[in-house]
């Protein structure tokens, strides 16, 4: 796919390409060079101002012909990068796996078909395609209607054994559960919409009649979860105090609170518990809505396929390479935590964070990273033990741009001010001035008390940076100083 460039500085990015991944010894850290004083000048005021001064901050600089860096403020320090952990997650993945790996999805049998009537077991079988949706599963029962099916005498069963059965890595706190960004890792998953937010269903509550309840639907609609709504319609006016959770534990959704009238109640991604279950669930209406039943001995249950059942059906997802749009844009936590399984998966046949993991580590190794500067438990950047420094982060972006698939992982990072979601991403409403707007583009990280921003710039005359900003503090919102460093960055003349 061709990343359509808007900006001289996009163009950057087919001059770098090279035939192999090369690595290029950085350069050491050298402050601002004479071209760059008035750079180094400009930022050394942000860094030196109070709100700055009360963070622990990790700053770097680099020039993206060279690798040099031209500026630098603890580059050394290792801070927290949430979210800007998924440059080498997707970096890793791009690599490993390379742009065009597809996840496959299954439809099997191990019976035979008889006067519509299937004598066997039904198979849906996974590798952890975060992009499946009902729509899929609508087009798997179609496929087997024209083959004349109306009646399954087996189970329905769920092969998740792509993955292990360890569903969420060691970051999500039992707060976090239940919110989309900590949805549970499965084999066999489904996403409620073209967000692929995988293993989530969207709540919808929105008022009534004054004293009634909230209208609660679901998409898609599933028996798996249980909705408990304790909701009421009250006046317009009054203020709107929905609240939509799942218990822990549970697939119960409790909707609570307010939903004044004349206002557009509430909607949540709502995690479930076990999506194995919940995408064969929606997979079983999915049938029935064919006119395809089963018989009263069957059940819905999960283990591995049987060596003699054969492919009835099969979907390929999206390849990787568009793939990096809805993960890096919007910073998707299941699709790095995805492939972080499914890397495990390719190099060592595990399907484990450990297994994952460990090919992230032996990547950034390979291609000339420092293995003590990183430390990281998850793919995603939930976790508040993971730490890296700047100048690594920067490191792995100027090698990155050497590598053969650098136009998809680029075309992946949200773009500054940019209105479209799938091209500003998580930058749509930050960066927005005409001086900056289309600029930068770049990835953001964001935990409680941490925030960071890491990526390329183009400059007032017409060069490619490479940047770096990590930051961890409690009292201080960040955000505010890391767009000035970008904003600096890209509008200072370079002597």
């Amino acid at each position: 796919m061709v990343f359509k460039r808007t900006s001289m500085f996009f163009m950057v990015v087919i001059m770098s390409f090279a035939a192999v991944f090369t690595v290029v010894p950085s350069q050491p850290d050298v402050q601002a060079s004479g071209q760059y004083e008035s750079l180094e000048r400009k930022i050394n005021t942000i860094m030196a101002d109070s709100s700055m001064k009360s963070l622990d901050a990790s700053v770097t600089v680099r020039k993206a012909s060279t690798g040099e860096i031209i500026f630098e403020a603890n580059a050394e320090r290792k801070v927290t990068p949430a979210s800007t952990l998924k440059l080498l997650t997707s970096a890793a993945a791009l690599e490993t796996l390379g742009e065009e790996y597809q996840f496959t999805t299954d439809v099997l049998t191990d019976g035979s078909i008889a006067k519509g009537v299937l004598n066997g077991n039904l198979y849906l079988r996974g590798q952890g395609d975060p992009t499946l949706m009902k729509r899929d599963l609508d087009q798997f029962a179609a496929t087997l209607s024209k083959l004349g099916i109306k009646k399954i005498t087996g189970d329905l069963v769920g092969d998740d054994s792509w993955f292990d059965s360890v569903r969420l890595s060691p970051g999500i706190d039992k707060s976090d559960e239940t919110f989309y960004y900590a949805a549970q890792i499965s084999g066999l998953t489904l996403s409620p919409n073209t967000d692929y937010d995988a293993g989530t269903v969207i709540v919808n509550a929105i008022p009534t009649k004054k004293g009634y309840k909230a209208k609660v639907t679901m998409t898609p609609d599933t028996g798996i979860v249980t909705i408990v709504n304790k909701s009421k319609t009250v006046p317009k006016g009054y203020k709107n105090t929905l609240s939509i959770k799942r218990q822990h534990g549970t697939n119960n959704i409790v909707i609570t609170g307010n939903a004044p009238l004349g206002s557009g109640g509430k909607k949540e991604w709502v995690t479930v518990s076990n999506p194995t279950a919940y995408t064969l669930d929606v997979f079983k209406k999915s049938l029935s809505e064919k006119g395809i039943t089963f018989t009263k001995p069957s059940k819905v249950t999960r283990r591995e396929t049987s060596q003699q059942a054969r492919v009835l059906a099969s979907r390929q997802s999206m390849p990787l390479k568009k793939l990096m749009r809805p993960f890096m844009k919007l910073s998707n936590n299941t699709h790095a935590e995805t492939l972080a399984k499914t890397m495990g998966k390719r190099v060592y046949g595990e399907g484990s964070w450990n297994a994952g993991l460990r090919v992230m580590r032996e990547f950034g190794q390979t291609i000339g990273l420092q293995p003590s500067e990183w430390k990281f438990e998850d793919a995603s950047g939930m976790s508040h033990n993971n730490k890296v420094t700047s100048a690594q982060l920067t490191e792995l972006l100027f090698l990155a741009r050497q590598a053969p698939w650098y136009g998809s992982f680029v075309q992946g990072l949200p773009v500054s001010g940019m209105n479209d979601r799938f091209v500003g991403g998580t930058l749509k409403n930050r960066l927005k001035g005409a001086s900056v707007k289309g600029k930068i583009i770049a990835k953001t990280g964001s935990l409680n008390q941490v925030s960071s921003l890491a990526g390329y710039v183009e400059t007032k005359n017409g060069e490619t940076l490479i940047f770096s900003v990590l930051t961890h503090g409690k009292k201080t919102n960040a955000l505010p100083a890391i767009d000035k460093i970008a904003t600096v960055i890209a509008t200072t003349p370079i002597n």
